[in-house]
């Protein structure tokens, strides 16, 4: 008999999440995993390393309650944003018998966790203009514990809209928790829905160092929520999360040294952005430019195998979303720092559309004009 069918049939079944690391790859320019590109300097003191750490370490908790502009109840530091998607599962939804809702394509760790956790999935694909699909939510909601929405959205890098965010937490007080997954918020700071918690209990917000902190390598992540959610999911989370070197160095990074360190980094990703994305809309390759909420941006491409294969053999490392529901060619590519977007440059204007040179195809395409937003006409999702 094989080991394997002493699993629990639903993990037998499962399709791992493909995560940069785990998908792999040989190369020089990672653009894959949305990671800031240059790591920061920490120090970490060890003479407590031989006693187990903080469920909760005040330092940290204290630290991100206050730059996010809430309480320290309301504040769960878990090990990455993940956890914190896991523990929500977890603590609403019956194995077997409650469901979440989810809006493809999106972050995939919300269904995994789901599926490892016997828990069902709604799925409500995005509308044409990448928005949640409101009244199909709204009509699910008596289906559904718990509802995920990424904004900005990863992979299409959209935001979700307030006033029909505002709507669906009215109509889902007492029947359902939505979280809002904050990840890259930093990179567009004013449309954070943190606000939002003190009107209603039913919202969770998750967010992390990973990204605009450049510290995905230590796995810290925080829920923000009222005093009663936290104090649910302080039940179920591990007794130990977060291991103490992790917490010195989050604790430094939420100093006010470190905060100006992380909006440097922001200034500066989000230039490197904007300059990456005008280069893009004159290429003959492109398609499609998607929104850039985040510190990376979506493109679809005439042929995104092609511009996937070259940028392979350049020893570039992106993340093709080809075989995600209304993004076919499209990949995504990381904002890094300039040398790295010339070298994807570079491969992009070497490429030319079937046998036309680039060169020749961007003059017609300036001849011909563009859209109002510089993209080539395309299709929606």
């Amino acid at each position: 008999m094989s080991i394997a069918k002493l699993a629990r049939r639903v993990v037998r079944a499962l399709t791992p999440y493909q995560s940069a690391r785990r998908i792999g790859g040989n190369g020089h320019v990672w653009l894959n995993a949305n990671e800031a590109p240059r790591a920061t300097p920490f120090s970490v003191e060890s003479s407590k390393f031989n006693r187990y750490p903080e469920c909760q370490p005040a330092q940290v908790v204290d630290g991100y309650a206050a730059y996010a502009g809430v309480n320290a109840d309301q504040v769960l530091v878990s090990r990455g944003a993940d956890e914190a998607i896991e523990l929500l599962i977890r603590t609403f939804c019956e194995a077997g018998e409650d469901q979440i809702l989810i809006c493809p394509p999106t972050y995939g760790m919300y269904a995994i966790s789901a599926e490892t956790c016997g828990v069902g999935i709604v799925e409500q694909p995005l509308t044409a203009d990448r928005q949640p699909d409101w009244p199909a939510i709204h009509d699910a909601l008596s289906e559904v514990k718990l509802v995920f929405l990424c904004s900005p959205n990863n992979p299409t890098g959209d935001l979700v809209g307030r006033d029909g965010l505002i709507a669906l937490l009215e109509a889902a007080r007492d029947r359902a928790i939505v979280v809002v997954d904050e990840a890259y918020i930093e990179f567009c700071p004013a449309a954070s829905v943190v606000d939002l918690l003190a009107r209603f209990p039913n919202l969770v917000v998750t967010r992390t160092l990973s990204k605009a902190f450049a510290l995905a390598g230590i796995r810290c992540g925080f829920t923000l929520a009222t005093p009663e959610v936290i104090a649910l999911l302080a039940k179920v989370i591990a007794p130990y999360p977060i291991a103490d070197p992790v917490a010195q160095i989050a604790a430094q990074a939420l100093t006010p040294a470190g905060l100006a360190l992380m909006q440097e980094r922001v200034l500066e990703l989000n230039a490197q952005k904007a300059a990456l994305k005008s280069t893009l809309i004159e290429l003959p390759c492109v398609r499609e430019i998607f929104e850039d909420k985040g510190n990376f941006i979506l493109v679809r491409f005439v042929d995104g195998a092609r511009v996937f294969a070259a940028m392979k053999a350049a020893g570039i490392i992106l993340r093709d979303f080809s075989t995600k529901p209304g993004l076919g060619d499209s990949i995504r590519i990381t904002v890094g720092y300039q040398d790295e977007m010339d070298a994807v440059l570079d491969i992009l204007r070497g490429l030319s559309v079937d046998g036309i040179s680039a060169d020749s195809l961007t003059a017609q395409k300036r001849s011909a004009g563009k859209t109002p937003t510089g993209t080539a006409p395309a299709s929606r999702l």
